[in-house]
């Protein structure tokens, strides 16, 4: 990786970055049919950056037909699994060579410190594409136990075209975690990547063709949600959506899916994570500087960024005293193109709006700001890292996403009421609790409802790891072997033998 440019060095090659800004349908770049076009804005400086082909439901009609061309041809989910995996591993490969690209096209979109893209997104990209690559010839069938005059086996296939649409806050990542299993599992993919981040979506699926993946079996759509996120997730030709995104969204994914065809869904939706503190913790330091980084970390903009802060009581004090010295400083607002830069802006002006209108409605709600609750003065859409405290559970910034470098601290009186408070929510996708304890950490495990419990840390994991929610969160799960397993179907033969 890049990492020791200037900000000047960066914004050079910024300048020179070229870039597609049309679908990638059938092997190549193409317009959409109806020629319109919409704006991709960098929220660093709330300037126009290009224009991107949008697309319409005929876009997404020929982008199916190439993939369901590819599937019923054989071409990739008939070609061996060890040929498959050597193309997957050629194309982490070559997304690791392209690593500045990835880097600067997502932070020229979306905002994101080119340092983060650089040491998380990028090779984290890399890492999921190797892992659902050496899982390609790992699916397993069965053959079960039966009568003497019967032979029945089970088999594993892929179910089709596979429709995903991901969000904006890591456009290259959580485009790696749906289209890596689906490919590894031998289906064709449309993408439909966030329009605020469109551009490095188009580079992976050309580089899919130059690892050698058969033409139509990764195409990318761009275009608004309303319309091109709706008629893939309408497509009677797609045998699964795979979304992450709002859990507004996320609902009307089933309606679509049962307005169609019954298609398969997998939401990874909203979350407001809990992170319990108990007085029993061993460091306060160590577990401060995990809730700050948890909350403020890619400006809060994270499905289950640990937004609300349950803090024993005995500790609440010194904990958000401790927060207060050490939060104000930990994060620098800045050109997202500066590498010490660690807090970029905001998606887009209209998401900071959002945000800071949840500062202010937790201002007159009695919540008490510690430090932030105001924008720098900057010219993109930046927000400071805001903490309130004196929130309770019911305020609105403690029950409603925010999607912003916003924590709420809540105090609490031991394990029982911090897991009622955590529980208190219509969403479950993550959670984390701080004890030495073994009991209580035990505890806390059997009894949070979250899809995925830390304990001692927050946001730590490796690729074995099933990543999804319960309740409002969603019910997909992204990584691990369940993901890929959850792009395939079975197949039952029973064969007479008497």
């Amino acid at each position: 990786m890049t990492t020791e440019l200037s900000t000047r060095e960066w914004h050079a090659r910024a300048a020179a970055l070229r870039y597609a800004t049309g679908h990638f349908i059938d092997g190549a770049h193409v317009d959409s049919l109806a020629k319109g076009r919409f704006t991709a804005v960098n929220p660093a400086t709330l300037q126009p950056l290009c224009e991107v082909s949008a697309g319409g439901a005929a876009d997404i009609d020929r982008a199916v037909a190439s993939g369901r061309r590819a599937f019923a041809s054989g071409v990739w989910r008939r070609m061996a699994p060890r040929d498959r995996l050597g193309v997957l591993s050629r194309f982490a490969g070559l997304i690791q060579a392209n690593a500045e690209r990835f880097a600067l096209l997502d932070t020229l979109t979306m905002g994101k410190p080119i340092r983060d893209m650089l040491s998380i997104d990028v090779p984290s990209a890399v890492q999921t594409f190797s892992y659902f690559a050496e899982l390609s010839d790992k699916i397993d069938g069965a053959v079960t136990a039966t009568a003497a005059d019967a032979f029945h086996y089970i088999l594993r296939e892929p179910l089709g075209v596979v429709g995903c649409i991901v969000p904006w806050n890591y456009p290259l990542l959580m485009a790696a975690w749906k289209v890596a299993p689906a490919l590894a599992a031998g289906n064709s993919v449309v993408l439909k990547p966030a329009e605020q981040s469109p551009l490095s979506a188009l580079l992976m699926a050309e580089l899919f063709v130059e690892a050698g993946g058969p033409p139509g079996v990764f195409n990318v759509v761009n275009g608004l949600g309303e319309t091109v996120g709706a008629a893939l997730a309408l497509h009677n030709d797609v045998n699964k959506i795979a979304f992450t995104g709002s859990t507004e969204v996320g609902k009307l994914m089933l309606v679509y899916a049962g307005q169609s065809n019954m298609k398969r869904v997998a939401l990874e939706c909203g979350g407001k994570s809990p992170q319990i503190f108990l007085a029993d913790l061993e460091d306060l330091d160590r577990a401060v500087n995990y809730a700050i980084n948890g909350i403020f970390g890619n400006m809060g903009e994270v499905c289950n960024a640990g937004s609300r802060l349950l803090i024993d009581k005995p500790i609440a004090e010194a904990f958000i005293a401790r927060f207060v010295e050490l939060g104000k400083t930990a994060y620098r607002a800045g050109d997202p193109l500066d590498p010490t830069t660690n807090l970029g802006p905001l998606v887009t002006a209209g998401h900071r709006a959002r945000v800071v209108s949840y500062i202010e409605r937790g201002k007159r709600d009695g919540a008490r700001v510690e430090f932030g609750g105001d924008t720098p003065a900057l010219p993109g859409s930046y927000v400071n890292p805001t903490l309130f405290s004196r929130v309770n559970n019911q305020m609105t910034i403690a029950r409603e996403e925010i999607f912003g470098p916003v924590a709420a601290a809540i105090e609490v009186s031991g394990i029982t009421e911090a897991l009622q408070v955590a529980n208190d929510s219509i969403y479950g996708l993550a959670a984390s609790v701080w004890t030495r304890d073994l009991r209580t950490a035990h505890t806390a495990v059997r009894d949070l409802e979250a899809g995925v419990i830390w304990v001692n840390c927050f946001d730590h994991g490796d690729m074995t790891q099933p990543f999804g929610g319960y309740k409002q969160s969603g019910q997909g799960r992204d990584k691990c072997l369940e993901s890929l397993l959850s792009y395939t179907q079975t197949k039952s033969a029973w064969i007479h033998l008497g």
